[in-house]
Parts: structure tokens; sequence; C-alpha cells
């Protein structure tokens, strides 16, 4: 049984939960009464709130929930937390939704362990609650959840620093990492970093990867706000304090803003680059990885993920139960177990590049190709 992270406010609390059973709710999720099983008005408000822009996705998300909504006839009401580390402001953006009367409301969490409140509201209004990519805890008010696999994209990346050590050191038997994971307001980062180390721990344990500085619980790990800047800072300090006269092979950053500031560290210190992971396919990081310096990145397309949940809000206006759920017990959020539609994640690495990003015009480029 996979084991996944419930985040809370503070990331030295993070635990891996094994999960089990499915969600004790037995509504739709479509709200309540009467006009859950009628559905509701064609042109409705859809409230799709997201966290700061600190990737490129995010970005992309906020255009694509603009335009798809719009184009299904709905009216959507689109809104970015700031990029300051406060909840506040995406605490007052959902409670504003609820009050304009929004049937849906999408929310990729600036921090899911403070959002309760505000869920709970929109539910008792009879608003459908939506996670975004990321989960919502300590709530029943949560209706379904949308992301991809992000266990599964941990996992994919503990296999592939692997991979890629083993690929550009053939005469090592042991590799000298460090860890990096995410920012401890956001559940993922923990789901990611568990995921990793359900792949890397048993290869630390036989003394396969060698972690230098001892660093290996998600918290001494973290990287607050995911701010290239921190993680640079880190990894500057990492160095300077281990790796003098010692070799780095690999490192595991949970994306890819990461990674490049990663990168940017090591050759800043005028060494040779290690493997280093990624997540998100950022533009930069896929010419990096053609180039030969990052290893590899994720590939989770946001516009199939925004798809997924407008075909939701389409079926919830119909009045029918959502159809697109494929997961009913991996994804506890501490009062409930979230039905679940998880998309699967692709690992893209320099030999794989043009065929990953055939359908994704930009990313394609990126790549080389035409």
């Amino acid at each position: 049984m996979k084991k996944l992270v419930i985040a809370t406010a503070s990331f030295a609390a993070i635990a891996a939960m094994t999960l089990a059973g499915c969600s004790a709710r037995t509504d739709t999720g479509t709200g309540t009464g009467d006009e859950a099983a009628a559905g509701f008005a064609a042109d409705a408000t859809i409230g799709v709130a997201l966290p700061d822009k600190t990737s490129e996705n995010w970005v992309l998300a906020g255009q694509l929930f603009t335009d798809d909504l719009t184009a299904a006839g709905f009216t959507p009401d689109v809104q970015y937390a700031p990029a300051s580390n406060t909840v506040a402001e995406q605490q007052n953006q959902i409670t504003s939704m609820v009050t304009n009367g929004a049937k849906v409301i999408i929310i990729g969490a600036k921090d899911g362990a403070q959002l309760s409140a505000q869920v709970e509201a929109a539910h008792d209004a009879g608003a459908t609650v939506i996670a975004y990519d990321r989960l919502i805890l300590n709530t029943e008010a949560v209706d379904y959840y949308l992301a991809f696999d992000n266990f599964k994209v941990g996992q994919l990346q503990g296999q592939a620093l692997l991979d890629g050590l083993k690929a550009k050191f053939p005469d090592k038997t042991s590799y000298n990492i460090e860890l990096f994971s995410g920012s401890p307001d956001d559940n993922n980062a923990g789901v990611f970093f568990n995921g990793a180390m359900d792949v890397l721990q048993p290869k630390i344990d036989d003394g396969t990867l060698v972690v230098v500085s001892g660093q290996t619980e998600v918290a001494q790990t973290a990287t607050q706000g995911w701010l290239a800047a921190n993680a640079q800072s880190r990894m500057d300090t990492l160095l300077a304090a281990n790796y003098q006269g010692t070799d780095l092979d690999g490192v595991l950053s949970p994306n890819d803003t990461l990674a490049r500031a990663i990168i940017e560290s090591v050759r800043s210190a005028g060494k040779p680059i290690p493997v280093v992971t990624g997540q998100d396919s950022e533009v930069e990081s896929v010419k990096s990885i053609v180039a030969g310096e990052q290893y590899m990145t994720i590939y989770k397309d946001t516009r199939s993920l925004v798809a997924a949940a407008v075909d939701m809000v389409k079926e919830l206006q119909a009045g029918k139960e959502v159809s697109e759920i494929n997961d009913t017990k991996s994804y506890d959020n501490g009062v409930k177990v979230v039905p679940s539609y998880l998309l699967a994640p692709v690992v893209v690495t320099k030999d794989n590049a043009k065929d990953a990003y055939a359908n994704n015009p930009d990313l394609l480029a990126a790549a080389g190709g035409s």
C-alpha cells in the first residue's frame, strides 16, 4: 500500500500515512438539496483560486481556465494569491467567490492546511469544491481532488536519479548526493519527497547512496516558497560545508525552478554539474536537459489537467455525478479520503524529449524539434 503525507502548518509535522478505505460521504459533491439534483445555470460563475505565479504551469493554468471556462459558456472568476508567504489573500478570494454565488470553486491551494473554514463556507452555500493539484486538508468539505499522481512523480524522480547516476558514473559503486524538497506550506512537497524516498531510502540504507550532509528528513531539505534563491543559498551552504575535495554526484530536486538554481550554485562553485532531477517541463529546463546539464524533468501537461477540471464542471452543471474518478483510496486529507482523478506523469530526458513533447509546440521547440 503506497504511503502519502499530510502537511500541516509546520513542515516538520509532515508524516507518511498508510491509506485505505473510501470517503464516508455518500453525496455526489454537486451541492445540497434540489439544486444539487438539478445542476446549475449554464452561465454560472466558476471560481478558480490559484497560488502565486511561482512556475510557468500556474501562469498557464490561469489563462487556460479563463479561456476554457468561457468557451464552455461559464463565467470564470480566476484569481491568484500574492507572492508573499501568507494565505490571507487566497482565503479572502475564496470567501468573495462564495459571496458572488460561484457554483464550483476550483482551488490550487496556497496552503492546503489553512483553507478549511473557507471551503466549509463554500460547501454550506451549495458550491462544489475541487482541490486542484494540491490537496486541501482537514475538512470534509472537499468534494474532489484533481491532480497528477504526485506520489508517482516522486518515485519517478527517485528512479531517474538512480538511472542518471549509473549512466554518468558507470565505474562507481556508490554515489554522493544531496536532497531537496519543496515548500512546507505545500502538501505536494511532502508527497513528492516521500515518493522519491520510497525509491532512494533502500539505496541509502545499503550504502549505494551517501547523503554527505546527513540531511535526509523532509524538514531539513525544505525550500520555503519554492523560491530559487532559497534553493541556491542552501546549495551554496552544502557545498561549502561538505564538498571541499569531495565529489557531488547527484541532487534530488523536486522541480525545475529549483533544479536550475542548484545547477547555478554548483557552476558558481567551479564544480562539475551533478545529475539533477526536476519537474514541470519549464522551457528553460527543457533547454538545459537537451544541452546535457539538468538530467531530467517530469511532464505534467497543464492543458490536460485544466481540461479535466472543466469536464468536471460541465458534468456538475448538468446535475451528473463526476465520472472521471479513478482513485478512492489514496488521498486522505486527515478527515476523509477524497475521491480523486489522477493523471499519469511522464519522465523526460534528453533521449525522449522530442517524443514526449510532440503535441506541445512550445516545449517541442525547446527540445530542438519542429
